[in-house]
């Protein structure tokens, strides 16, 4: 890593501090952020007095933020979305228990699962009786009668309700549950392959889906919407409960009983005893050979596809080779017999979405995925489930996004903004989101653009967070702005801009990189001390410790094709605060500030030439007090430093004080 001197080229030192405010690379930095923050939207606005106009006359202009001004770019997307809320339905109400919908009774749960890794997450200590009445056919019928009479609202009451199934939502429907309402979804994953709209024989009747940013057709969604235009999931406060019942077995007994999390795969965790118990990770015999199914395949593709390092029997990695042979989604059937978990609220090709005022508890999979959707709203939700891969908010190839005043408590990162993955990013790109007014607690990215976004992200805009990081000594928050990417993920970001973070218990003081994820023979490797970049070797702590991560090389190992290099560039990030902790003798705020990974010209497996792997570029971070980093360097090539860089172009630092030194340089590592 190095930085730029006053005429370009690259300087010996690591980093030059202090940098004097009138300095020509100071002066330069000026110009590049005030280039990048808005140029074309400043460009608009007229000019400001003129050569035959008394000096004494002129107004001085009134410069508006470009981003947040009353003609900002999120302030508009905002604006747009204003309509978007529970008076954009007819204000009729068809009352659930009108069309047979009986209260269940509660019983108390316990956790079955020992061990460490088998966390117990909120609101699973209870469940429904044996026996409970099954209101989900009058929640449907509810739900069409409400459809066909031109829309309203379609009421839960107070009380404990069972659900056998996935609520399916139809246009101008707006699914409300009142105050001290909970839904206990049935954990059982033959209830969401039961009578979905594509029949799919042995595999059950399947909905279409889309799991880690792949399509298929696959278990329904414990609340699911297709093709719809105004839809709405509503309550009035944390007390409006959806309820997944993930963690609740529907098999077996004591430790090694099957519930949804067992799907994961993790070995010791919610009942999954070793590589045998059926799971996302398991060698599935219902896979068939990729020849039978995609018959041109080529022999060089299906040489990557069935690589032993991404064994294409999981069905964890059949649905990405299925998607890169060129099935079509018709055909790559899931759903009973494999091990994909749903989202616990999945809308795919909505138009006008409302989620707002509810709680979630004990997910299958992703808590919120929106895809393919236009103008999406969730406000006011608490999100508050623990198990694996419990994303927070995920959406997926959507246009005009607005996520405000959202609390999160997740089991992975909290908000992950995706486009599509392999060869399915025929949604385009995920553009013009606003993430304003959240609080995120635990978690393992508290924003994260990726790492599924082979469509590209463009223009989000984020402010005003509060990452508490309430579980620092127990569980703590992995990293708090996080992009992540690789050479199969591939994509784009572009206008990423984030301001006014605070973290007043820091993140994780432990840094963490991808281990066997790795690929044998890559300068990103273990040679070297992890958060160490030197001239022939990298050991980045993407996984975990970074306040601020750039990870173009997100477990590389984990994907077959790896031919499309993602472009990171325009990103600006402004006034986070972050204060330290004493865990373990030691006091800071984080592992390591700033991790900055480029992409890996190594990684490319495709076919030759092979194409540039463009460093990080055009990237600001100002206005910044990151704490105190464990790694205070000096860096050296055995020491870790408080920023790593490795395939970057211009990351500058203005004003930002990390440990008590402040930096105002550019941060280069050209490869």
């Amino acid at each position: 890593m190095a930085t730029k001197d006053n005429d370009g080229k690259r300087a010996t030192l690591k980093v030059r501090h202090h940098e004097k405010p009138n300095s020509p690379a100071r002066r330069a930095f000026i110009v590049l952020a005030g280039t990048s923050a808005g140029a074309t939207l400043l460009g608009g606005l007229s000019a400001c007095g003129s050569s035959d106009t008394p000096a004494a006359a002129v107004t001085p202009p009134v410069v508006q933020d470009p981003i947040w001004g009353t003609s900002g770019a999120a302030t508009q997307i905002i604006a747009s979305l204003q309509r978007i809320t529970q008076s954009m339905f007819p204000s009729n109400d068809f009352v659930v228990t009108q069309y047979g919908a009986q209260p269940c009774q509660v019983v108390a749960a316990t956790n079955p699962y020992t061990g460490a890794s088998s966390l117990t997450s909120p609101g699973s200590m209870q469940t429904n009786a044996v026996g409970s009445f099954d209101s989900r056919p009058a929640f449907l019928a509810a739900i069409q009668a409400c459809n066909a009479s031109g829309g309203g609202r379609v009421v839960v009451p107070s009380g404990t309700w069972y659900c056998a199934g996935p609520i399916v939502l139809l246009s101008n429907v707006n699914f409300h549950l009142s105050a001290n309402c909970t839904i206990y979804f049935s954990p059982n994953p033959a209830d969401y392959a039961k009578d979905g709209p594509v029949n799919c024989g042995a595999n059950g009747n399947l909905f279409y889906s889309r799991w880690q940013a792949n399509d298929c057709l696959n278990y329904g969604a414990p609340v699911y919407a297709r093709s719809q235009t105004n839809i709405g999931l509503t309550g009035e406060d944390s007390t409006s409960v959806l309820n997944g019942q993930a963690m609740t077995p529907f098999a077996g007994s004591g430790n090694t009983s099957t519930c949804w999390w067992t799907y994961k795969g993790s070995n010791g965790a919610y009942g999954c005893a070793d590589s045998s118990t059926p799971s996302q990770a398991y060698s599935n015999p219902n896979n068939a050979d990729l020849k039978s199914v995609a018959p041109g395949i080529s022999d060089a593709l299906y040489a990557l596809l069935t690589s032993l390092t991404t064994p294409w029997q999981q069905d964890q990695n059949y649905l990405p080779a299925l998607s890169e042979a060129g099935v079509p989604i018709a055909q790559r059937i899931f759903g009973i017999g494999h091990y994909l978990r749903p989202c616990m609220v999945e809308f795919i090709g909505c138009t006008n979405v409302l989620m707002e005022n509810y709680r979630t508890n004990n997910t299958p999979f992703w808590q919120h995925h929106p895809t393919d959707c236009k103008n999406v709203v969730i406000r006011g939700v608490t999100v508050d489930s623990i198990g694996p891969n419990n994303d927070g908010f995920d959406p997926d190839a959507c246009n005009n996004v607005l996520c405000d005043g959202v609390i999160f408590n997740t089991g992975d990162d909290c908000i992950a903004i995706k486009s599509g993955k392999d060869l399915d990013t025929q949604y385009g790109p995920a553009q013009d989101h606003v993430i304003q007014n959240c609080t995120m607690n635990s978690g393992h990215g508290g924003i994260t653009l990726g790492s599924e976004m082979g469509g590209g992200v463009q223009n989000v805009y984020a402010r005003n967070l509060q990452m508490l990081n309430q579980n620092w000594a127990t569980n703590p928050l992995n990293i708090a702005i996080r992009i992540k990417t690789n050479m199969n993920r591939g994509g784009f970001v572009k206008n990423f801009y984030v301001d006014s973070v605070t973290l007043p218990n820091g993140v994780s003081l432990k840094g963490n990189g991808y281990g066997s994820a790795l690929l044998s023979g890559s300068p990103i490797n273990k040679t070297v001390p992890l958060g160490v970049a030197t001239a022939t070797a990298a050991s980045p702590s993407a996984a975990q410790g970074g306040l601020i991560t750039f990870d173009c090389d997100y477990q590389p190992a984990n994907d077959a094709i790896r031919t499309r290099p993602a472009v990171i560039e325009n990103v600006n990030i402004s006034n986070v605060q972050v204060s330290d902790v004493t865990l373990n003798g030691v006091t800071a705020s984080c592992f390591q500030a700033i991790v900055a990974q480029g992409p890996v010209a190594f990684d490319y497996n495709g076919p030759s030439p092979a194409p540039a792997a463009p460093p990080i570029s055009n990237v600001t971070i100002s206005n910044c007090n990151l704490g105190t980093a464990v790694c205070a360097g000096p860096a050296s090539p055995t020491t870790p430093g408080p920023i790593y860089a490795y395939n970057v172009n211009e990351i500058s630092l203005d004003n930002v004080v990390i440990g008590s030194t402040t930096y105002n340089t550019t941060v280069v590592d050209i490869r």
